[in-house]
């Protein structure tokens, strides 16, 4: 991998992992295009996830720490809430470890498949297109609307299911608040990715990469860390306007020519 496809990849991971249009998907056709397989090493998998994982962090790093100090003494009533969303994003976080584990290696095959990305792409759209006949609702995630959102969540695992779109529309079906739904939906994100970046990190820890691929490797991380923050920011304003279903229709002609053309 040279610098510049480093740099692509990089912004696209970090402009897809959070925008509900499938960073895997996008992946997918993208290596196609290129003629670069990056998905298939791990290594620049654990950096550019590293990217966008520390981009939640520092966006949500306030509601992070209140989290964090939450499950500490003394319990006081100011701490409940808080301790319901640790348990709620404990409980949503369930599914998807039994279905990635049950379906690892259907999954890994999935990843070779452009025609089923293109596909998944498809059904991605339709998820999101159909939010916009939703109507706003008040309803706060409780432990069962947490596990239905996490049952969201495994659904992408296969390449072009958007986690957000799926999480942030079965939160928007449940009657969750908008604001509400984007929120949880990228906490919930974080047990998920820090589990699978650390046992990718002790897989690699004994063949770590060289000067010059670690340095491309960095600057992906960076562009993904970078156009990250950017993207959250971004979409928890759209997602309050009610416009999710925009990214429906560009779901919709992605997947529609990668089937035609890839």
């Amino acid at each position: 991998m040279d610098i510049i496809t480093g740099l692509i990849l990089g912004v696209l991971q970090g402009a897809t992992e959070f925008l509900p249009i499938s960073s895997s998907g996008h992946l997918v056709l993208a290596e196609k295009i290129l003629g670069n397989k990056a998905s298939a090493n791990l290594m620049f998998e654990v950096f550019v996830h590293t990217g966008t994982m520390v981009s939640v962090l520092i966006y949500f790093r306030m509601k992070i720490w209140q989290m964090i100090k939450s499950i500490f003494p003394p319990y006081t009533s100011d701490k409940i809430p808080l301790l319901r969303l640790v348990g709620t994003i404990a409980i949503g976080t369930v599914p998807a470890v039994i279905i990635g584990f049950a379906f690892e290696h259907f999954i890994e095959r999935a990843f070779n498949l452009t025609w089923f990305t293109s596909l998944m792409l498809l059904v991605t759209a339709v998820v999101l297109l159909s939010t916009h006949f939703i109507k706003s609702g008040k309803s706060e995630i409780s432990f069962i609307n947490g596990f239905l959102i996490g049952i969201a969540q495994s659904l992408a695992l296969l390449p072009g299911i958007s986690r957000s779109g799926m999480t942030i529309s079965a939160g928007l079906f449940l009657k969750v608040t908008p604001t509400q739904a984007a929120e949880f939906s990228f906490l919930l994100s974080l047990p998920a990715v820090l589990g699978a970046t650390f046992l990718k990190t002790v897989e690699l820890s004994s063949a770590p990469p060289s000067g010059n691929i670690f340095s491309i490797y960095l600057v992906s991380a960076i562009c993904a860390f970078i156009i990250g923050y950017l993207a959250i920011a971004w979409l928890m304003r759209i997602v309050k306007t009610g416009k999710l279903f925009y990214f429906g229709i560009y779901c919709l002609a992605i997947g529609v020519a990668g089937l035609l053309f890839l």
